[in-house]
């Protein structure tokens, strides 16, 4: 890996992260587990959380901080923690119009730097947000309702995983042609035709980042540092309810931008109050080229039907299922599941919804298992995981928003069907003031229309569904069908069946999911690794892109030819 760094601020960064480059490099390559970040909170120090938890506190009850930052001088906040906690955190508001100028004034200069100078800034900004990780988990744990383990790693290391991975893949494809390449044609007996042949990269233009209220940096860094790294300015605007993280990331940005020599409105805050109309009126703005946005289909399929102007990367809604045909570890399995759909509250994307189980009952190692043992098993099992209050909220979170709420309500009011596990409230022992549910299981069957227009909907939160299904044939077809029409980003199986795996391998193929199969320890189907697993496919409804491929960042910049006889 070469380039010119002219730069004299940079050259000292590129020197610094050169080696992490190089190993982000090879480990995309390799697709083994690989991060510089880690994931454990000891490896902080001793007074890591500490000093997390006052830097974080220090941050409550005050106007958020962003030097040179555009503002018409208004002030907008409202972020509730959903563990009680008071935040009464404002920001620096500002128009579209100041905030679009200010991004294209920074423009050339980030546009004139190489690839590689724009790869360092960026992992220098990555390790000072690493550096950070406890304070960084607080505000994940306190705009999101994530138990602090879960948002201290998602929110933490592994965001930075998956930052670092877009940076990694947009310096590969920049950098897949030659700066310069000496072209000769021979002609025979006459002279040769020789010319000299210039390849330069020249980003797209303005990145706009719609952020989520669930995973704010971990779902927000792919394409904010996809755009960066490929030399676009980012105009961030947050989920209203979760502006905090990807604040402190603006700030980090800003900083490290400006002391590189860089003008720091190349990173800019969108924020505004919840139940603005900011992200759809800057969505649609002709300078907007580039979008990346999580959340609802309705509003994912309105960006990519009205703004036109931008190539737009989405990841909506899902009907997530799990097929069980047989199992060789049915204790194994049902701890597997019963973690799975506990984990965040089934606040993920990634989160199993439907279980799909024969009829006719599956076999295990156990001996034959009906359907009803198989549901009254699962069940069991995520009672025991969760019995111990302090221990379910460790593993639970909080509810982040009342639709959540809702659902949960819904499963226990039988709404959706008979219950095979009612939810019930968790006292948090350290937050009392926090809304915790565990999960419900509901009982339907496929092939009635009532229960069919229930589990093919998406149903967000801790609410599971077991469908009994004819055979296990035909809980192929639906999780295929499912799939194409719904959209899913994850899909499993459990089978000892070398024809069965088979036909789940065509459907996960053919449908376009990501599939996990016999997952009995210590991972599970809501989990994904940078440098290694994919996140989305970009083959089916829920998602039209993927963290991270060479597609999610080849088209953030395009290359430009000039070429003159030599």
């Amino acid at each position: 890996m070469s380039a010119a760094v002219t730069h004299p601020l940079v050259s000292e960064l590129v020197e610094r992260h050169q080696a992490t480059l190089d190993a982000a490099l090879a480990a995309a390559a390799d697709r083994d587990y690989w991060s510089p970040y880690p994931e454990f909170p000891k490896a902080y120090g001793e007074s890591g959380p500490a000093d997390g938890k006052a830097a974080f506190d220090a941050l409550l009850g005050k106007p958020f901080a962003l030097e040179g930052h555009p503002t018409d001088g208004d002030q907008v906040g409202g972020e509730a923690s959903p563990y009680g906690v008071e935040l009464g955190i404002t920001y620096p508001h500002a128009d579209p119009d100041s905030l679009i100028a200010a991004l294209a004034a920074a423009r050339p200069g980030w546009a004139a730097a190489s690839p590689l100078e724009r790869a360092a800034v960026c992992l220098e900004i990555l390790h000072r947000i690493n550096a950070r990780s406890h304070e960084f988990a607080q505000a994940v744990m306190h705009t999101t309702g994530q138990a602090y383990g879960m948002a201290f790693q998602a929110g933490g290391p592994h965001a930075q995983d998956r930052g670092l991975e877009a940076v990694t893949y947009a310096y590969a494809e920049q950098t897949r042609l030659p700066a310069r390449a000496d072209w000769t044609k021979p002609q025979g007996k006459r002279d040769p035709l020789v010319m000299t042949k210039e390849f330069t990269v020249v980003p797209r233009g303005l990145a706009l980042l719609i952020g989520c209220n669930t995973f704010p940096t971990w779902n927000g860094y792919p394409g904010l540092f996809a755009s960066l790294a490929t030399g676009n300015p980012v105009l961030v605007k947050p989920h209203a309810r979760a502006v905090l993280p990807l604040a402190l990331t603006v700030r980090t940005a800003r900083e490290v931008l400006a002391e590189a020599g860089y003008d720091p409105n190349l990173v800019c805050l969108a924020a505004e109050h919840d139940g603005g109309t900011v992200a759809a009126t800057l969505a649609v703005r002709p300078e907007i080229k580039m979008i990346d946005y999580t959340g609802s289909t309705a509003f994912g399929d309105w960006l990519e039907e009205n703004a036109k102007q931008a190539q737009v990367y989405t990841e909506k809604a899902g009907v997530n299922a799990v097929l069980i045909d047989s199992t060789d570890d049915y204790k194994g399995m049902l701890g597997n599941l019963a973690f799975a759909l506990s984990l965040y509250s089934g606040q993920m994307c990634t989160t199993p919804q439907n279980v799909l189980i024969p009829r006719g009952g599956i076999s295990t190692d156990q001996g034959d298992k009906t359907y009803d043992e198989v549901v009254a098993d699962l069940a069991g099992a995520i009672e025991g995981l969760l019995s111990d209050d302090a221990r379910a909220a460790a593993i639970l979170g909080a509810v982040v928003n009342p639709g959540v709420l809702q659902r949960s309500a819904a499963a226990a009011g039988g709404e959706y069907g008979e219950l095979a596990l009612a939810p019930r409230a968790v006292t948090s022992p350290d937050f009392p003031g926090a809304t915790v549910r565990t999960p419900a299981l509901v009982k339907l069957n496929a092939d009635k229309p009532d229960d069919r227009s229930v589990f093919r909907s998406e149903c967000f939160g801790p609410v599971s569904f077991a469908v009994a299904v004819e055979s296990t044939a035909a809980g192929v077809e639906l999780l295929r069908t499912t799939v194409r029409e719904k959209g899913a980003m994850t899909a499993s199986g459990y089978t000892t069946s070398p024809e069965v795996e088979a036909l789940l391998v065509e459907a996960a193929l053919d449908s376009g999911v990501s599939l996990s199969l016999n997952l009995t320890g210590g991972v599970y189907p809501n989990q994904t690794a940078a440098f290694s697993d994919l996140h989305g496919t970009g083959a089916n409804p829920a998602a039209n892109s993927a963290y991270c491929d060479g597609a999610f960042v080849a088209n953030r910049f395009r290359t430009v030819e000039i070429r003159r006889h030599r």
